[in-house]
């Protein structure tokens, strides 16, 4: 057979996990000479004062200050307030903590702090061709320093997707010079977390790396990435519907950093997209509404991806069988794990109304992640039919 063509370029990260990972926080400043780092988390963890204490003193003298205003789906009106208060720091690092708001919220604001643009002239356009064209940003970027709180694919991209409530749409900006420095998964700050925004957290992980082993973009070091993520998803999520111990949620953190690398090759599909614009509009969690959506993106897209169904099977642990057999196990698999969780089965579950769905569709048929699904989808209407299915 013809050998295949194909780039895997694995950018560095430098992760440290476990009780003594956060030590490693001021050593990690001193190496990209932060004398004034900004902390970046939401209203939450300042209420929980003695773990943004257990940060402050792992930096030492090297803190600048905090940014406490990280919204759910990065506003662009917060993301701007945050890159004028990097500015008024003089900010020259930034420590993410948190889930994905506060990531993309912490990348998105070191965008914008050192582009000074609008966010309209920096983010990812689409021609009239269908094409994406994503601009250069050149200006040099904060380093950032992540400490996780949840399972997201966040802590390891370079994309930032920010929401503009005035026009309803997601803006993508992108620029792997925000790509975490160092990531810290230390057991106190997993254990912050409430256990329904880990296991949505943990839901949208899972969705993503079985969208991104169904891809026809991924090569077998990705899939081995991916197939793993799985593994460890599919058994820790049902371990966490049980207890909250920190190894537990550490060994899902670690299967969202091998999901985000993964899917740096792969991109992700239908259920990624459609979770982005019920999410941000209905103020829903991304992974409950990945949950409801995937197991009819499965069903879209069997036919256009069986070798990446039989991967998603044998990550599970699956027997093999017919590939006319897969499709229905696989199916029931997840939805097991979803029913285990709690996952409301339907969009009208969770307060969608039926005459949102050509809306919706409407506004995901122009989200760049659909150049990945592996059946091609030509216009809004079959996005609207996934969306009917799951209503």
């Amino acid at each position: 057979m013809d050998m295949r063509s194909f780039q895997h370029i694995t950018p560095p990260l430098r992760l440290f996990h476990g009780p003594e990972s956060l030590g490693q926080l001021g050593r990690e400043l001193d190496r990209v000479n932060s004398k004034r780092a900004v902390i970046f988390c939401g209203a939450s963890l300042t209420r929980q004062g003695t773990l943004l204490d257990a940060v402050r003193n792992a930096m030492g003298d090297r803190c600048a200050g905090m940014f406490t205003g990280v919204r759910a789906h990065s506003p662009v009106p917060t993301v701007a307030t945050a890159a004028e208060e990097l500015k008024r720091l003089q900010a020259d690092a930034v420590v993410a903590v948190g889930g994905g708001s506060a990531i993309v919220t912490a990348r998105a604001a070191s965008i914008l702090a050192a582009e000074a643009r609008d966010v309209r002239e920096l983010c990812t356009t689409q021609d009239s061709k269908g094409g994406l064209k994503s601009p250069k940003l050149l200006a040099p970027k904060l380093p950032q320093l992540v400490i996780p709180t949840t399972p997201t694919t966040a802590a390891v991209k370079a994309g930032s997707a920010v929401f503009d409530h005035a026009e309803g749409e997601r803006l993508a900006l992108f620029d792997p010079k925000t790509r975490a420095q160092s990531v810290f998964i230390d057991p106190r700050m997993l254990q912050s977390a409430p256990r329904a925004l880990v296991a949505s957290a943990g839901l949208n992980t899972f969705a993503t790396a079985m969208e991104g082993l169904m891809s026809r973009a991924g090569n077998p070091l990705a899939d081995a990435l991916l197939m793993h993520a799985v593994r460890l998803l599919g058994q820790h999520l049902l371990d966490l519907a049980r207890h909250d111990d920190a190894a537990v949620r550490g060994e899902l953190v670690l299967a969202a950093v091998l999901c985000g690398q993964g899917t740096d090759h792969t991109g992700a599909g239908i259920t990624t997209v459609l979770g982005h614009a019920v999410g941000a509009r209905h103020e829903l969690e991304n992974g409950t509404v990945n949950a409801i959506v995937l197991p009819h993106a499965l069903r879209f897209n069997a036919g256009a991806a069986p070798a990446g169904l039989a991967k998603i099977a044998a990550a599970l642990g699956l027997p093999p069988n017919d590939t006319d057999l897969l499709l229905p196990k696989v199916v029931t698999a997840v939805q097991m794990i979803f029913s285990t969780l709690d996952v409301p089965p339907r969009l009208r579950d969770v307060g969608v109304p039926a005459e949102a769905l050509p809306a919706i569709a409407t506004t995901a048929i122009g989200d760049w992640f659909l150049r990945g699904n592996p059946r091609p989808v030509r216009d809004a209407r079959e996005l609207q039919g996934v969306l009917e299915t799951a209503w």
